[in-house]
């Protein structure tokens, strides 16, 4: 959310980030129901001021009594005319919180223009692509025949997407996880594990509602989150930080749900979209410096692409066009790995800052060195995705005979083992 006062001030700004994020929303609107706010709000106070002036003149010494009635047949009028500028204030106030819901963060300078993912430009590649000596299996077929996951069941239990990871598959993941956790730990992240059943609230605060409604699951009120982010920006809303402890920087997993809405189509088998997925995610919370923003951006960038070199797993960043970015966005980049059997990079990280978009949502604010209060700027970005890491981590590291080498940085989550699977094919 952006301040009004900036939105009326910069209206031309508003409607350039708009058209280069490819939204519909009508700031004129806005600042026409903005416009209905205030007036009522003048009337209103207007009247409360009559109000006030008339309970002074009622209790004074030397009011006589046909004053004091005339004044009083006065204040019913006002009192009804009160009563009825609150009553369409309420109205108007909906519709004021609700536009300034769907009012898009303005997009960084470097951002390049474009409609869709297609128009993402590569700034950096990393690793050999080197061709297998032998045709590459895709992770489906290599975890089925080693019987690391068992789809059939998975969508009887769960339904379209659903899945059981077995025997090595589950425990590689989950050495993913705790490789994730040390590393970041390590770096003066704050682990945490967070929930996923969440309030509307937090996925209002956070910019996941009400534009991506379509894509939670939800009970009522509860909704499950895609995203330890969402519960993470939410830990500290409401309060006021202190400067002397910033930046806060949290690695925190959970489980994770989407619907992929709109994902029709697309990765229908296998394990690369699935509705129920695990994430360990950076946030970090930062002055309000733009300059601040960047360096960390840039930061918890690099943490993810040192996790990939770690894997020895090739990828290429990408920075994302204007029509890719989300609502609140400033910027983001996404790092793509490597996947031998379809001979592309494929998503499975995405860094983004939001300058204090969610953080005035969430009212998380501090007091800067001149004791001025402010909001603080936040930040977010994967750390590791499973089950999607995973199948990277496989096809890249499938043998020949279908057994599949341990990355040596997750030998010692796996209790030593170095190859994992029994050989099936010569």
């Amino acid at each position: 959310m952006l301040d009004i006062k900036f939105i009326r001030e910069n209206s031309d700004l508003i409607k350039s980030a708009t058209a280069k994020k490819h939204l519909s929303f009508n700031i004129d609107e806005l600042i026409k129901v903005d416009d209905k706010r205030l007036s009522l709000r003048r009337d209103g106070d207007d009247l409360r001021a009559k109000q006030n002036e008339a309970s002074q003149k009622i209790a004074g010494p030397n009011i006589s009594a046909g004053e004091r009635q005339i004044i009083l047949d006065e204040m019913k009028t006002v009192k009804e005319s009160l009563k009825k500028i609150e009553e369409e204030e309420v109205g108007v106030l909906n519709e004021w919180r609700a536009l300034m819901l769907q009012v898009p963060n303005i997009p960084d300078m470097s951002v390049p223009e474009g409609v869709t993912e297609e128009d993402n430009v590569e700034v950096k590649k990393w690793g050999e692509i080197s061709p297998f000596p032998f045709k590459p299996l895709d992770h489906i077929e290599i975890m089925e025949k080693q019987d690391m996951v068992d789809f059939e069941r998975g969508a009887k239990t769960a339904g379209f997407r659903g899945y059981f990871l077995k025997n090595d598959a589950a425990l590689l993941e989950m050495a993913v996880w705790q490789y994730t956790m040390n590393k970041w730990s390590a770096k003066g992240f704050t682990p945490m594990l967070v929930p996923s059943l969440v309030k509307r609230e937090t996925l209002l605060g956070s910019g996941y509602l009400p534009q991506g409604e379509d894509d939670l699951y939800k009970d009522g009120n509860d909704y499950f989150a895609g995203t330890g982010e969402v519960a993470t920006m939410f830990y500290h809303s409401d309060e006021v930080l202190d400067i002397k402890n910033f930046p806060i920087k949290f690695i925190a997993w959970s489980p994770c749900f989407r619907k992929e809405a709109g994902s029709h189509g697309k990765d229908v088998k296998g394990l690369v979209r699935v509705h129920e997925f695990y994430k360990c995610e950076q946030v970090v919370l930062c002055e309000a410096s733009h300059e601040d923003s960047v360096k960390f951006h840039d930061e918890i960038t690099r943490n993810s692409e040192e996790l990939l070199e770690d894997l020895n797993i090739p990828y290429h960043t990408i920075i994302n066009c204007g029509g890719d970015l989300g609502l609140g966005q400033v910027k983001k980049y996404d790092i793509e790995s490597w996947m031998p059997s379809q001979e592309k990079y494929r998503e499975t990280h995405s860094a983004s800052y939001f300058h204090d978009f969610q953080t005035r949502r969430l009212n998380i604010r501090y007091r800067d060195g001149e004791g001025k209060m402010r909001y603080a700027h936040s930040l977010n970005n994967t750390a590791s995705a499973t089950p999607r890491l995973l199948t990277v981590i496989i096809e890249n590291y499938q043998q020949a005979d279908g057994t599949i080498k341990v990355p040596e940085v997750l030998v010692p989550y796996m209790n030593g083992k170095t190859v994992i699977g029994k050989p099936f094919r010569v």
